[in-house]
């Protein structure tokens, strides 16, 4: 990463850093206003809530849930990247669509779902979206979940639309295998972590 790696650092999301993500969000209108409620509420409430209401909705469950809603990464002082990630209950409308519905809702608590990555423009192509993908393994270990999974794109083109779920290539190189084609862009990867 060229010098970004000594400079790098990952906290846990947490009402002290939520500005910090705030922040974040603003450096660009794909994520202004976005909060990363996209597969948590309906699209209607989503839309309707765009900007300040899904802020507070997203800051309630900061505060509410058991475990972190994401992880950020920092250069020095300034957020640069984020993941969300959590077990695939939180997910409520992600886990309804046909990308997701396949899986099994018994494992809904207890396995975890990485579902959106952002990193600031210039900050791209330096291996963040892999560093934050590590973090939240290791943060969904401690938290005792029984596999992670993501919904990447297949291989390892990526088109703007659909640069918040990361790509197939980036998920397999860090031990996670394909389970399901939901579609022909999409592919569902997983990684164990606990044996049943």
């Amino acid at each position: 990463m060229s010098g970004l790696d000594s400079l790098l650092v990952v906290r846990t999301l947490d009402q002290g850093t939520i500005g910090d993500l705030g922040r974040l969000f603003d450096s660009s209108s794909a994520t202004r206003g976005c909060w990363c409620m996209w597969f948590i509420i309906p699209v209607k409430d989503f839309h309707a809530g765009h900007g300040e209401q899904n802020g507070r909705l997203f800051a309630a469950l900061v505060e509410r849930e058991r475990v972190p809603m994401g992880l950020l990464a920092y250069a020095g002082s300034e957020p640069v990247g984020w993941i969300a990630a959590g077990p695939r209950s939180r997910y409520v409308r992600a886990v309804k669509t046909p990308t997701l519905r396949d899986g099994d809702p018994l494992e809904n608590d207890s396995v975890w779902l990485v579902s959106c990555f952002f990193v600031r423009q210039e900050f791209r192509r330096r291996g963040i979206t892999g560093i934050l993908l590590d973090e939240a393994v290791t943060l969904a270990g401690r938290h005792g979940a029984l596999a992670v999974e993501g919904f990447p794109t297949k291989g390892n083109r990526i088109g703007a639309a659909d640069s918040q779920v990361g790509t197939e290539y980036m998920f397999a190189k860090r031990g996670f295998r394909p389970v399901r084609e939901p579609s022909t862009n999409r592919v569902i990867m997983r990684l164990e972590l606990q044996a049943r």
